[in-house]
């Protein structure tokens, strides 16, 4: 019971910041988005009632989730082969190599987002050498549109799924993978019963981790999608400090808080379940 007390009272300072910088701030904007305005005293779920019978916000949250969901598989497909690779590289080059998969996170966000702005734009580099072969209409820009927001997302999250992965398949001995190839097992067989069952763990923390930053990126949606293209992050800034609706501002975070929770949960229930099913049969 000592000992109990002890090891609480040890964790009372960690609980204590965590809820004076998530919790509270949460609470706050819960409370927040039943407020009839933002200096009204009065409380109604009007808010929400207005997000959920909006066709416009169901298509804002549709594309918010359709482009999580698409930069989720890109990044878990690129970061796979990407930490494999590097897996199999010599020891004095990953390293290195593990350095350059990092750098986008050492730039700042508004920096490396105005970067893929010129590049995307109708007179960057990508934009003209397409147009020089004639793939594309001169003029033509990747801005405002799905394409450019998602690769700009991929760019700076793929690193967190190559990290997962990367360190899942430190486990993996190569002398097991040696043994298996010497007893007689083809690439498949490699790849099915000693690879991926290291694999699909680290995959999953980065899926979840890579969707829960692209459903909740304001930045890169606001700069290279711009006002073509709303997402749930940017048509909430909107609110707060365009129409200076905040209580329909913190509707709207709270409802993505909500549904990224929800998907999240559901992945990684459903991805569990059917590893289990597949790699311990």
């Amino acid at each position: 019971m000592i000992r109990s007390a002890r090891s609480f009272a040890l964790t009372v300072p960690a609980l204590a910041l965590y809820a004076a910088i998530l919790a509270v701030p949460l609470v706050l904007m819960l409370a927040l988005s039943f407020r009839v305005d933002a200096q009204d005293e009065g409380w109604t779920v009007k808010h929400y009632v207005e997000v959920l019978g909006d066709s416009y916000f169901w298509s804002v949250y549709g594309r918010t989730l359709s482009m999580s969901l698409l930069v989720m598989v890109i990044c878990v497909v690129l970061g796979i082969a990407q930490a494999y690779v590097i897996y199999r590289m010599d020891r004095r080059w990953q390293g290195l190599v593990l350095l350059i998969v990092l750098a986008p996170l050492l730039v700042a966000v508004v920096v490396r987002t105005l970067g893929w702005a010129l590049l995307l734009g109708p007179a960057g580099p990508v934009v003209s050498v397409m147009t020089r072969f004639g793939w594309v209409e001169p003029n033509f820009t990747l801005l405002q549109s799905m394409t450019g927001v998602v690769i700009a997302l991929v760019h700076v999250l793929v690193p967190f799924v190559v990290i997962s992965v990367w360190t899942s398949l430190q486990r993996l001995e190569g002398d097991t993978l040696r043994a298996a190839v010497s007893l007689g097992a083809g690439q498949w067989t490699l790849l099915r019963r000693l690879v991926l069952p290291q694999v699909v763990p680290g995959a999953l923390s980065g899926a979840v981790v890579v969707f829960s930053l692209a459903a909740t990126a304001f930045a890169t949606p606001a700069i290279v999608g711009g006002r073509r293209f709303k997402v749930v992050a940017t048509a909430a800034y909107e609110e707060f400090l365009s129409n200076m609706n905040w209580p329909l501002g913190s509707a709207l975070a709270v409802l993505l808080l909500v549904v990224n929770i929800a998907i999240v949960v559901g992945i990684n229930k459903v991805v569990v379940k059917r590893y289990a099913q597949v790699f311990e049969s």
